[in-house]
């Protein structure tokens, strides 16, 4: 059943991890893949989703993943093996509506486990899973890899009501849902093995942190990048800035600065839909209190208000609060995710002591706040898809 032995090395023991294959081999397979991607771009991924994909698959990335799972690769146990890893079976994976380039990331991440593999595709929005796995397939050279993507892998698309619901459930030692907190706690609850693992990936919200002198152009950019994507729609996405320490005065003038290079960094244009939709929600946004402004084209509303004020629910709106650190962490959203920051000195220990009183479950970078990995919302998901056995001396 497994036929390669891997081995790890850890401060204090060393780790086996049984697999199915060479991993080495399908690691490699995915980082070739990205040469025939560099050629071409299916119609049905836009060119920055298949830009942050192409840089996933680097072999260095795929290694750093497992390393920071289980510790750092090594042909012979250097150490006495204290710890064994298989896979637990089959992993099904509830995919979103709003965020399709999950598919794909989580197809490569569980391709390396050796489970066997389901993903339910959202029934709104385009399958990038199956799209990868074709062209996966269609380039591919390396016979394990195949032999994964052919025989291990299952990609659907269905409704709620679909008996392969609960099949899906029934079957899986490991259950991963992304969605709703409705949509997670009715699949959650289907029947299911009694020693199977479930989790759940829910209705989030994230900001970004920074104080006024990290907010360069180029920082400034980032944001507009990373809000661009996904709007208030992502749970990745900032749906608003908060500057430390800035006065009423200084984020104003932080405002109209953003304004002004948003259309240098993206100079299309929005749907006309869309647009209309940043006119109404400007103007909802000014009578809540906020001091809101379109920028130009109306590709987006930038609303300036303190902390305090009603939120605003628009696509396409970010707000920008000024703050300080303690009126910050009491305004955190009650389902915060992710921050992402952008300060002088990122060392400094207080931020250590800010995400541990919190609910805050990743601090990361503002250009990564979208980059995805084997720990999420708190979870190390990836090594749970591992069976541990204890290995005695």
């Amino acid at each position: 059943m497994f036929d390669s032995l891997h081995f790890f090395r850890t401060p204090t023991h060393s780790v086996a991890l049984a697999l199915p294959f060479a991993l080495e081999e399908v690691i490699e397979a995915w980082s070739r893949l990205r040469f025939p991607m560099a050629k071409t771009c299916p119609d049905a991924f836009s060119r920055d989703e298949w830009a942050y994909l192409t840089g996933f698959l680097d072999r260095e990335h795929l290694w750093q993943i497992v390393q920071e799972a289980i510790g750092l690769p090594e042909e012979q146990p250097s150490g006495t093996v204290r710890l064994l890893l298989r896979p637990r079976g089959r992993v099904a994976v509830w995919l979103p509506n709003n965020v399709t380039l999950l598919g794909p990331l989580l197809l490569v991440l569980l391709s390396l486990t050796g489970n066997k593999v389901r993903l339910k595709v959202g029934t709104h929005c385009a399958d990038l899973a199956g799209t990868l796995l074709r062209f996966a397939l269609e380039h591919q050279e390396d016979d394990a890899l195949e032999s994964i993507l052919r025989d291990r892998v299952q990609i659907e698309s269905f409704g709620h009501e679909d008996p392969r619901q609960q099949e899906m459930a029934a079957g899986a030692q490991v259950r991963i849902v992304f969605g709703s907190n409705e949509t997670a706690e009715a699949i959650q609850a289907l029947p299911n093995p009694l020693e199977s693992n479930g989790f759940s990936f829910v209705d989030r919200q994230s900001e970004a942190w920074a104080d006024e002198k990290s907010l360069t152009d180029a920082v400034l950019s980032d944001l507009i990048k990373v809000f661009s994507i996904y709007g208030q729609a992502g749970c990745t996405a900032p749906r608003r800035l908060v500057v430390l320490g800035a006065s009423m005065e200084g984020a104003l003038e932080l405002r109209d600065r953003l304004s002004a290079l948003w259309p240098q960094v993206l100079p299309k244009r929005p749907p006309v839909h869309l647009a209309s939709a940043n006119v109404l929600g400007c103007q909802w946004a000014a009578a809540m209190g906020w001091q809101a402004t379109l920028v130009e084209g109306n590709q987006t509303v930038l609303a300036l208000g303190t902390l305090d004020l009603p939120e605003v629910h628009s696509p396409m709106t970010l707000m920008i609060c000024p703050a300080t650190l303690e009126e910050a962490i009491r305004r955190l959203p009650p389902q915060i995710q992710t921050i992402g920051y952008a300060f002088q000195d990122t060392g400094d220990p207080q931020w250590l002591a800010v995400v541990a009183r919190s609910g805050i479950k990743r601090w990361v970078p503002l250009a990564r706040m979208h980059h995805f990995g084997a720990v999420w919302d708190g979870h190390s998901f990836w090594r749970q898809t591992f069976e541990a056995v204890e290995i005695g001396p």
